[in-house]
């Protein structure tokens, strides 16, 4: 298994650059004018990209940062240097609503520093003729960053000379939704994914062996901490009346269920229900909504855009609100039932409190007061660390349900236990790395049986690799 990724990995250096860049003073000139000082990760991961774009070999970089890391930033700062140099870029994100949120910062960046870039938007719900005209310009090369959903995949869609394609929150995708982007270029484009699920060491090992990463473990100085608690359901009225208090003074609250509907064979709250109870509880003047996976997605994005312009106090919500919508005045979170979600993932959802100036807040109130439950959700009393959350959860879940999803195929060892046996993964890459600076190509002839063994793997596990 690592032998058939490093080999990847190796195959991969071989491919020439067919978009060096050179010139790179647009997106530094940039950094100097922002009003906010870079972090030192968020630095080094800029110039790791950069040695990347003026290399002879194609970048293929991941850039896992914990929430609120400043991400987005730094790949559009890669884009202005793509922009820059001539060529085009593309930077999908796997909602509307965040692939709109991304357009409108981009366009006031460019509109504020006179950028050289020309940004369109497009998503499935742009109208027809706005389309028309976005696909025109990008064959012709006039829009030079085009900032969209899966509309960009589309087989309407050309550009003249992609060079770069950035896909936002990565482990949303399938595999061929992203190749198929990278495929609408003249020659094999560079590319960048972003990951704000941390990811622990042992498992980035297994699932990015083939991927430069930069590891962006830092938050700017200007954001506060969350402050977090791990409650029962007799807390819930204190809960109540202390997201009243925080409305008062004009800030907006998230309520997480992890149901849409009432299940009579889960105990376990729900969308629906949830919002009528806190309906009937807080005063007519409290604006409530919901938001689901289920609602189309014209419904998603009015509930959405209501919350982001404070048309809304309070937004309960699924899961569906995890990936990175900012919302600057979210200042608290209610989880229900958090003892159903992962580590992980209810430090994802976290993240859409903290975004602001003002203190902000999570409650975690559990519907179990079993101790082994309740002990593992005081790691994120404890921690706001992603890093070391996601080390925690894949001690207590597994590698499997490590995204709240199972993928298929992933990592599904006959024998091995990617946590227990680290110490034996770190054996196998040493091994595999001493063999492959002697026989890059397994070309030698003590080496034919082990070349045989190979290919038969490649062969059954062809989609093992979410990348």
């Amino acid at each position: 298994f690592i032998l058939n990724l490093r080999m990847m990995k190796e195959n991969s250096k071989d491919i020439k650059n067919a978009y060096v860049m050179k010139q790179f003073e647009a997106a530094d000139q940039l950094i100097e004018q922002l009003p906010y000082k870079l972090t030192n990760a968020q630095l080094k991961t800029y110039e790791e990209i950069k040695s990347d774009l003026s290399s002879d070999r194609v970048m293929n970089r991941l850039i896992q940062g914990d929430v609120g890391s400043g991400k987005t930033i730094v790949g559009f700062l890669a884009c202005l240097t793509a922009c820059q140099n001539g060529h085009q870029s593309a930077f999908m994100a796997p909602t509307e609503v965040l692939a709109a949120q991304h357009y409108e910062t981009f366009a006031e960046m460019i509109r504020q520093y006179e950028l050289p870039v020309h940004v369109a938007l497009l998503t499935g719900s742009t109208p027809a003729k706005e389309k028309k005209l976005i696909y025109e310009m990008l064959d012709s090369g006039e829009v030079n960053l085009v900032v969209g959903t899966h509309a960009l995949i589309q087989d309407k869609v050309s550009f003249r000379d992609l060079a770069l394609v950035i896909t936002d929150e990565q482990h949303r995708f399938g595999v061929k939704q992203r190749e198929r982007l990278t495929t609408k270029s003249d020659h094999i484009a560079h590319t960048i994914v972003m990951s704000a699920t941390p990811i622990p060491r042992t498992l980035g090992i297994i699932m990015y062996g083939d991927l430069d990463i930069s590891v962006m473990n830092e938050l700017p100085a200007s954001r506060l901490p969350i402050k977090n608690c791990v409650v029962g359901t007799d807390y819930r009225k204190k809960a109540y009346d202390f997201m009243q208090k925080e409305i008062e003074q004009g800030h907006q609250v998230y309520v997480i269920c992890p149901m849409v509907e009432e299940n009579e064979e889960i105990e376990a709250e729900d969308v629906i229900n949830y919002t009528k109870k806190l309906k009937a509880y807080f005063p007519d003047s409290v604006k409530i909504d919901y938001l689901h996976g289920k609602m189309k997605p014209s419904q998603k994005l009015t509930v959405m855009n209501d919350f982001l312009e404070n048309r809304l106090h309070i937004l309960v919500s699924t899961t569906v609100v995890e990936v990175g919508v900012n919302v600057p005045n979210a200042t608290v979170m209610l989880i229900e039932n958090a003892e159903r979600f992962g580590l992980a993932q209810l430090h994802q959802l976290r993240g859409r409190i903290g975004r602001g100036a003002h203190q902000s807040y999570c409650i975690f109130l559990s519907g179990s007061d079993r101790k082994e439950k309740l002990e593992r959700l005081n790691i994120l009393s404890r921690s706001n660390d992603g890093f070391y959350i996601a080390e925690e959860d894949l001690k207590t879940r597994g590698p499997g349900d490590f995204f709240g999803i199972r993928q298929s195929g992933l990592m599904q060892f006959q024998l091995a236990d990617i946590f227990t046996d680290v110490s034996v993964l770190q054996q196998a890459c040493d091994a595999v790395s001493e063999l492959l600076m002697d026989d890059p190509q397994l070309s030698k002839k003590q080496n034919q049986n082990l070349l045989e063994k190979l290919k038969a793997f490649q062969s059954s596990q062809c989609n093992i690799i979410p990348l």
